[in-house]
């Protein structure tokens, strides 16, 4: 669940609205802490309060704050994923729990490996599998297309079904598209 998004409501407001889809829901729920595109962050205070919601699982973090992160790690049970792919292995170090990943969708092995190489105790290795994967992740996150464009853009010069990216958003150019597929074939080199 994201926060509201445009009227940016106080947190007192965020903090009831998750609660009444909480007590609303038989589900466990996973909240979407992205302020980049909602406008409003889901603060730590905030966040160490919803916890103590029966159904309140975890975290899907775009907040970028790394502080703040580990403040609600240290004092809650909630399984945190980072939505950032340049967050892996970090917040992954720190006790998070892994990742809900837009890259991962045309580089799954790569980014499981740097989850598999820490928890090997190969911190050199994640580091390696992590540090590989940043021109990906920097074309397909930070190129001034949403990731929805560009790993589309990347499955289909793959071969690979994705389907049409939907309005209002358009489909990547092939400028765009060959530069997503050099990094990602200079990723799959890197793996060998």
């Amino acid at each position: 669940m994201v926060t509201p998004y445009y009227s940016r409501p106080p947190q007192d407001a965020v903090e009831t609205h998750f609660r009444e889809i909480a007590d609303a829901s038989g589900l466990p729920l996973m909240l979407y802490d992205i302020p980049g595109r909602t406008g409003t962050r889901i603060e730590p205070e905030t966040m160490l309060r919803l916890a103590e919601h029966p159904r309140i699982a975890g975290v899907k973090d775009c907040a970028y704050d790394l502080l703040g992160t580990q403040k609600v790690l240290a004092r809650t049970d909630l399984a945190y994923y980072t939505g950032c792919e340049e967050f892996i292995l970090p917040l992954y170090a720190v006790g998070g729990a892994g990742y809900v990943s837009t890259v991962a969708n045309v580089a799954p092995r790569h980014l499981r490996g740097i989850l598999d190489a820490y928890d090997a105790g190969d911190t050199a290795g994640a580091a390696r599998f992590q540090q590989q994967a940043i021109p990906l992740i920097a074309l397909m996150m930070a190129s001034g297309l949403p990731g929805t464009v560009t790993a589309k853009a990347l499955l289909g010069a793959l071969g690979l079904p994705a389907g049409p990216v939907r309005a209002p958003l358009r489909p990547a150019g092939r400028e765009a598209t060959d530069g997503l597929l050099a990094a990602y074939e200079h990723l799959v080199n890197a793996e060998d």
